[in-house]
């Protein structure tokens, strides 16, 4: 029989090449998953950093606003990264250097260029004004008063508009007229016809007119009367008008002697007339209604009205000394005609006579004339008869 080998069941030691592979091997694993976890943590913490200096900024940009996450460290910084552009004459909150913070708020006011006609000067304005008032005050051009603007103060800027502001002024001014006084005549049976007596002298009133005048840039627009006044009102003149019937009408109140031709029939102008008196050596003047003869204009209440009431008519019309001519009586002036005494004057005295015409310009021409005759009729004009 043959032999049957028998297995060795002792296996031989480790060399020590060996074990130093083993070794390696292991340790390289935990070198591996170190690595590993240092780069995860390494990345986590970079995150945290990341995301730790990472800032939600707020925009509000001409009204319109925006969050921004960002991680620079001023508004300068943000603003090139954003590409935001601030012009010269737009307005911003803060300053470019201003550091960023969370939740950090930045207002940008965009500007809008306008064209501005005030005071005689036009020009263009930029400003970040929201309203057309609000313009007016920033460019010190302050309203005052009465001024006025357009479009109105309250109406929303917009780019290119024109603003015009009209300067008004208002003036108030009183300008006193006087108010002429009234005649007033009452008949007195205690006086003798063609005499008067004055009651109550007459005093002219005074009238306040209030007129108000607007101005616009200096030129004159409108002008209104806004009050009437009568700061003194007038006083009626009362004359008293004689009505007693006298037994001898021709010589009543005249100290000259009677002539000849006294209450005797005389042909004038081709009529039979009896004459109660014969005046001679009359001087005769003229006058009109106007200003220069009566110190009053057309307008005045009592323009063109004589001092017995009567309305001044050329051809008629003569003012008298009523001493010499009593009012209401009808004379014959030679070489003139028929004429009635229905006036009075300050410088009418005695033998002289003021003839009416109603030409200012024939009244001067008239001058001063002397030497008529002058018959005086009495207080009927004689008729045809």
């Amino acid at each position: 029989m043959g032999s049957i080998p028998v297995a060795d069941t002792h296996d031989p030691r480790p060399t020590g090449k060996l074990i130093a592979l083993r070794w390696k091997h292991e340790h390289l694993r935990v070198a591996i998953l170190g690595a590993i976890l240092v780069f995860a943590i390494t990345m986590t913490f970079m995150s945290l950093l990341q995301k730790a200096a990472t800032k939600n900024v707020t925009i509000i940009d001409n009204g319109v606003a925006s969050v921004i996450a960002t991680q620079t460290n001023n508004v300068e910084e943000l603003f090139a990264e954003r590409n935001i552009r601030v012009g010269p004459f737009d307005s911003m909150s803060g300053q470019l250097t201003d550091k960023l913070d969370e939740g950090t708020r930045i207002v940008i006011d965009r500007a809008v260029s306008i064209t501005v006609k005030a005071d005689g000067k036009e020009q263009v304005a930029h400003t970040t004004a929201d309203t057309v008032g609000a313009a007016i005050g920033s460019l010190n051009l302050g309203l005052a008063g009465d001024d006025r603007v357009s479009p109105a103060a309250g109406t929303a800027l917009a780019d290119g508009m024109t603003v015009s502001v009209v300067r008004v002024r208002k003036e108030v001014t009183e300008t006193k007229l006087p108010i002429a006084f009234k005649v007033v005549e009452q008949k007195n049976a205690d006086l003798e016809t063609g005499k008067t007596k004055v009651i109550t002298q007459g005093k002219a009133g005074v009238v306040v007119y209030k007129t108000e005048r607007v101005y616009e840039d200096g030129k004159l627009v409108s002008q209104e009367m806004i009050e009437k006044t009568v700061a003194q009102p007038a006083v009626q003149k009362v004359v008293a008008v004689g009505t007693k019937k006298k037994a001898e009408v021709a010589t009543a109140s005249y100290t000259g002697t009677p002539s000849a031709a006294e209450a005797q029939f005389v042909s004038l102008n081709g009529k039979k007339v009896k004459v109660r008196r014969l005046l001679t050596n009359v001087t005769l003047t003229a006058y009109s209604a106007g200003f220069a003869s009566t110190g009053k204009t057309k307008g005045d209440s009592d323009y063109g009205v004589t001092s017995s009431g009567a309305i001044v008519k050329e051809g008629r019309t003569i003012a008298v000394d009523p001493r010499v001519i009593p009012i209401g009586w009808w004379v014959y002036i030679e070489g003139i005609g028929f004429r009635r005494a229905e006036d009075t004057g300050g410088a009418v005295k005695g033998k002289k006579i003021d003839v009416y015409y109603d030409s200012e310009s024939h009244a001067n021409k008239f001058g001063t004339k002397r030497g008529f005759k002058v018959y005086v009729i009495g207080p009927v004009k004689p008729s045809a008869d």
